[in-house]
């Protein structure tokens, strides 16, 4: 199965109307960056043990670690969770910049260094999100 199958699948899965939020967010973060690197993690270890929720990425960039490894990640991410949606920014140094920037305009979300966390799209700003979104994709 291809990332785009995975990624087909994954949505597909959910309850709606999660269904639905996740398929709309997916289409704007495409249509954010549409040459963006499709990602699928499905949140299982070497081992095979369940140790995340999966995420779909979009984007990539080379994460730095301080003990001077790298590694190739998304930038953008997507996840359910227990109670609704997630996204992630990721590579943003100033792990105040998200909530400071977009929490108070983003509506019902929690806002965490990298994390944007809703029950449903109609709970936010979408537009604010999508400018969140761009952000993380110019700036890593």
């Amino acid at each position: 199965m291809n990332i785009q199958e995975q990624i087909q699948e994954y949505i597909n899965s959910q309850p709606e109307p999660k269904r639905i939020d996740m398929l709309e967010l997916h289409r704007i973060i495409q249509e954010i960056k549409p040459d963006s690197k499709l990602w699928f993690l499905d949140g299982k270890n070497s081992e095979g043990k369940i140790v995340a929720n999966p995420n779909i990425g979009y984007g990539h960039y080379t994460m730095k670690y301080t003990n001077g490894e790298t590694r190739e990640f998304y930038q953008i991410g997507m996840s359910a969770n227990t109670t609704g949606i997630s996204v992630y920014i990721m590579g943003i140094d100033d792990k105040t910049y998200l909530a400071q920037t977009y929490g108070k305009e983003l509506g019902k979300a929690s806002v965490t260094g990298y994390c944007i966390k809703f029950k449903a799209l109609k709970d936010i700003n979408i537009e604010v999100l999508a400018v969140a979104i761009q952000y993380g994709f110019e700036n890593t």
